[in-house]
């Protein structure tokens, strides 16, 4: 079993795995955890490496709450042992809640939070994040909402998703007690740095990356020549392998080579150094994967020197 490190989400968050389990694939048509089963035996394999962080959302899966659903039922009687993140309010995503509400307000929210609880068969959730910024709704409204279910004990903490380094900071000002921020960020997309890392580091917010494996482009499966044909991004997404930059994906597995290092013991050693970063959430279809991801995160620690060598690659 891997010695998995665990880190407080933000200043106020709770404990979690630095090594996470995105579920939006749990219920998806084409993968191994379309069904119940395959979703049962990766949630087995996050308990028994220690892997706490679960981060699913209401609109997942090949049905809108199929992910939840999938988690409710296979988490039945260990629901403790994990730390349960979802999220609602998807701005491009229509979950049929009370129909042209803004996703941001009290009355969405509040709707909203009774759906994943009934799906995930559980009487709280430990992170509660809104998934896109509601343009509409006072994000003081919003805050206010969240109060509120953290006061009834229907979640324990809440964060944000794709928020800008300006909307984190106004949210702050507006008293919110973000303890998170989710955003896409990985070693090819880099835009994060620019505001969104700064901003989670001044208002002491816990960073989670999402896509940090770039749909797996930096775990060293594929190369310019070799594509395996079993995975979902070759099924589904090929044109990600076709444009994808081989030059710079082939000087840094040559760097890797060079370290003595795997080129995902590498992204996880390279994440995990990033100051405010949290855990790396990754989503996965076989408990093998999962197995590989732990592995990897504790398998290397980066000088600050290889952390900018890494990162001058990529620039």
């Amino acid at each position: 079993m891997a010695n998995i490190e665990r880190r407080m989400l933000g200043a106020d968050g709770p404990m979690v795995s630095t090594v996470g389990l995105g579920c939006n694939n749990f219920g998806r048509a084409g993968t191994l955890t379309e069904t119940q089963e395959g979703t049962n035996a990766v949630i087995d394999a996050a308990v028994d490496l220690g892997v706490t962080l679960l981060d699913t959302a209401d609109m997942y899966g090949g049905a809108p709450g199929q992910s939840e659903t999938f988690m409710g039922n296979a988490l039945k009687g260990r629901r403790d042992s994990v730390v349960l993140a979802t999220k609602f309010g998807h701005s491009g995503f229509d979950m049929g809640i009370l129909p042209g509400t803004p996703k941001g307000s009290r009355a969405y929210i509040r709707e909203a939070i009774e759906g994943s609880l009934r799906r995930l068969q559980t009487e709280y959730v430990d992170l509660y994040q809104l998934h896109t910024p509601d343009e509409v709704t006072p994000i003081a409204e919003t805050i206010a909402a969240l109060d509120e279910l953290v006061d009834e004990g229907k979640i324990l903490h809440y964060g944000h998703s794709n928020f800008s380094g300006a909307q984190i900071a106004e949210a702050t000002a507006a008293g919110g007690r973000f303890v998170s921020a989710q955003n896409q960020y990985s070693l090819l997309v880099r835009e994060a740095e620019q505001d969104v890392l700064p901003a989670v580091r001044e208002h002491g917010l816990g960073f989670l990356p999402f896509f940090p494996l770039q749909n797996g482009l930096l775990t060293g499966k594929f190369t310019r020549t070799e594509r395996p044909a079993d995975t979902r991004i070759m099924r589904q997404r090929p044109h990600l392998v076709e444009d994808a930059p081989w030059d710079v994906l082939e000087a840094y597995a040559a760097y890797c080579a060079a370290h003595g290092v795997t080129m995902l013991e590498a992204t996880f050693g390279w994440l995990l150094a990033q100051p405010g970063l949290t855990s790396v959430i990754a989503g996965t279809t076989k408990p093998e994967q999962l197995r590989q991801n732990a592995e990897a995160a504790t398998a290397w620690q980066p000088s600050a020197e290889q952390v900018d060598e890494i990162s001058a690659i990529f620039s």
